[in-house]
C-alpha cells in the first residue's frame, strides 16, 4: 500500500530539508526520501573525543550568504570567525613568503601586473554575466567553447601568474582549467560576489564556520519534521503517467504524491528511472555535468605552533609534490584542539587516493614542515579525512562543473521542471552555487515553485529577495585607483617595445642626418 504525501523530496541534504522545512511550514504533507543512513548530503559533521566535532564536508559561511545565516539563526545555530590573525605564507620553487590578501608576494614588477590583470579580468568580464541566465550573456556561446585554461593563457603573460591562475581554479571548483568551460567559471565566481568575495576569509566566502559543526543545519531540520524524513532510502523510479506521481526506492518502499522535488546533484539523477522518460535534453544534461574531485583533510596538533611565527595557518602551496594546495586554520574558536584543514584538490585527489591514510598523512605533515620551516608540523596527534569521490550518493565535491560547449546548449533547462518533477540541488541557485548558501535559495525556490502551482503564492513570490544577515554584514571590496588602471604586463611590455622602436629609429635618423646622409628639403 502507497504512502500518501503532497510532495516526495529526493535528497536529504540542505537543499532538500530546506524545501521540506519550508513546505511544511505552508501546511503541505512531504517525506523526504534519503539514501544514504544520515542527512547533511555533502556537509558531514564527524564527533569523537580526538576533534570533538569536525566538518569534514561543506563548512564556511560568510557576508552575502543570507540564506544560510538566517536559517542556522533560526534553529539556534551560531558561528564563529575563522581564525586570520597573523600572516599567510605562500610556497613555491622551495621558497616561503609571507602575505595578506590575495595575491601571493612578487618581487617581479610584470607578475605583480599579471596578477592585478588576472583578477581585474575576471571580474570585468563576469559582470557581462547573468546571474540567472548565463547562456544569454552577449559572449556566451564563445566563451563557453573555451576552458578556463584557454582563457588564462589569453590572459596571463608570466608563468607565475598562470599556476596561480590554476590554482584559483583548482580551490573553488575542484577541478582543472582544462576541465571547465570559461562561461561557466567566470559565472560562478561572479554569482559569488567576484574574486575578492569567493576567494577571501575576512569578508569572503570563507569568513566563518558553525559552532558545533555545519551537520546540525539538516539534523535539526530532521527533527523538526517529527519521522517525516526516511534514510536508506534510495529512489530508483519515478511514474509520472497517473493522476498522482508513484516514487518507489530500491528497498520498494512506494509512495504516491501530488509534487516531487529532486534535491541531489544532477548526475546522480541518472540513478532513477523515470516513467515517461525524460526529455531529451535533460536526459543529455544530467550525463554532462561531472563532480569535482577533493580529499578534506584535518591535522591535529598539541598546540597552534605555527602561531610562533606570526602564521594564521593558511598556506597556499604552488608544488606538485606537495599534497595539500591550500589551508585554513582549524583550531575551535575557544583555541582548543589546534589544526589545519587542507584539500587534496582535482589531479592530486585523483593521484593519491590509492595511497593509505596513513601515508597520506605523512606526506601532508612533510609538506607543511617544509611550507612552515618548523619541524613540530611533523608530529601531528591526530587526523582526520573524507574523500568526497568515493561517496557513491554524491560523486565527488565541492559541486558539478560545467565542462565547455555545455552551458550555452544544454544549461537553460537546469531549473525547468519535467511536468511534476521540480529541481533544487545546490547547483540550480543563482547565488552561491556550489555552497550551502546555494542550497538553501534552491531547496526554497523549488517549494516555492510547488506552492505556486498550487496557487497558494503568486508567481512573483517565487524568488524572493533576502535582507541582509544583521549578524554578518557584508562589506563592499574597493580597488585603488592603481588596480583599476595599472597596464597588463603584455601591455606594458609593448609600450616599452614601442617606446625602445620610436627612440632607435629616432637615433638612427639623427645619426644618419649628421653625417649627411639625409637631405632637408
Amino acid at each position: 500500500m502507497a504512502e500518501r504525501y503532497d510532495v516526495v523530496v529526493v535528497g536529504g541534504g540542505i537543499s532538500g530539508l530546506s524545501a521540506a522545512k519550508l513546505l511544511s511550514e505552508s501546511g503541505l504533507n512531504v517525506v523526504v526520501l534519503e539514501a544514504r543512513n544520515r542527512v547533511g548530503g555533502r556537509t558531514f559533521t564527524i564527533r569523537n573525543k580526538q576533534v570533538n566535532y569536525v566538518d569534514v564536508g561543506g563548512s564556511y559561511v560568510g557576508p552575502t550568504q543570507n540564506r544560510i545565516l538566517r536559517l542556522a539563526k533560526e534553529l539556534g545555530i551560531e558561528t564563529y570567525k575563522v581564525n586570520v590573525a597573523g600572516h599567510a605564507i605562500h610556497y613555491r620553487n622551495g621558497r616561503s613568503h609571507r602575505f595578506v590578501g590575495i595575491s601571493p608576494p612578487t618581487w617581479n614588477p610584470l607578475v605583480y601586473l599579471d596578477y592585478n590583470n588576472f583578477w581585474r579580468t575576471m571580474d570585468k568580464l563576469g559582470k557581462e554575466i547573468p546571474l540567472e541566465a548565463p547562456w544569454n550573456a552577449p559572449h556566451a556561446e564563445e566563451w563557453d567553447k573555451m576552458t578556463m585554461e584557454q582563457l588564462i593563457n589569453n590572459t596571463c603573460w608570466t608563468k607565475a601568474a598562470k599556476e596561480y591562475a590554476t590554482l584559483f581554479v583548482n580551490v573553488n571548483v575542484t577541478s582543472e582549467p582544462h576541465e571547465v568551460s570559461a562561461l561557466w567559471f567566470l559565472w560562478y565566481v561572479r554569482q559569488c560576489g567576484g574574486t575578492a568575495r569567493i576567494f577571501s576569509v575576512t569578508n569572503g566566502g570563507q569568513e566563518r564556520k558553525f559552532i558545533g559543526g555545519s551537520g546540525q543545519i539538516t539534523e535539526k531540520i530532521m527533527e523538526r519534521l517529527k519521522g517525516r524524513v526516511k534514510l536508506e532510502s534510495p529512489v530508483v523510479h519515478i511514474d509520472q503517467t497517473g493522476d498522482n506521481v508513484i516514487v518507489e526506492t530500491l528497498n520498494h518502499e512506494i509512495y504516491e504524491c501530488k509534487y516531487v522535488i529532486s534535491a541531489i546533484p544532477p548526475i546522480l539523477t541518472t540513478k532513477i528511472h523515470y516513467k515517461p522518460e525524460l526529455p531529451p535534453k535533460r536526459n543529455q544534461l544530467i550525463q554532462r555535468l561531472p563532480m569535482g574531485s577533493v580529499i578534506k583533510c584535518m591535522v591535529y596538533y598539541r598546540e597552534a605552533f605555527w602561531e610562533r611565527k606570526g602564521c594564521c595557518g593558511a598556506l597556499f602551496i604552488e608544488d606538485e609534490e606537495s599534497p595539500i594546495t591550500i589551508t585554513i586554520d582549524d583550531t575551535k574558536p575557544d583555541g582548543s584542539f589546534p589544526a589545519i584543514m587542507g584539500f587534496i584538490l582535482t589531479r592530486k585527489a585523483v593521484r593519491l587516493a590509492y595511497l593509505s591514510k596513513e601515508e597520506r598523512k605523512k606526506k601532508i605533515c612533510e609538506a607543511y614542515a617544509k611550507a612552515m620551516g618548523m619541524e613540530e608540523a611533523l608530529h601531528p596527534v591526530h587526523y582526520e579525512e573524507k574523500n568526497w569521490s568515493m561517496e557513491e550518493y554524491s560523486g565527488g565535491c565541492y559541486t558539478a562543473y560545467f565542462p565547455p560547449g555545455i552551458m550555452y546548449t544544454y544549461g537553460r533547462i537546469i531549473r525547468q521542471p519535467i511536468d511534476r518533477i521540480y529541481f533544487a540541488g545546490t547547483e540550480t541557485a543563482t547565488q552561491w552555487s556550489g555552497y550551502m548558501e546555494g542550497a538553501v535559495q534552491a531547496g526554497e525556490r523549488a517549494a516555492r515553485e510547488i506552492l505556486c502551482k498550487m496557487g497558494r503564492i503568486s508567481e512573483n513570490e517565487i524568488w524572493m529577495p533576502e535582507p541582509e544577515s544583521k549578524d554578518v554584514p557584508a562589506r563592499p571590496f574597493t580597488t585603488s585607483f592603481w588596480e583599476r588602471n595599472l597596464p597588463s604586463a603584455s601591455g606594458l611590455l609593448c609600450l616599452v617595445g614601442s617606446t625602445a622602436f620610436f627612440t632607435s629609429v629616432a637615433a638612427a635618423g639623427l645619426f644618419a642626418y649628421k653625417k649627411g646622409l639625409l637631405i632637408r628639403n
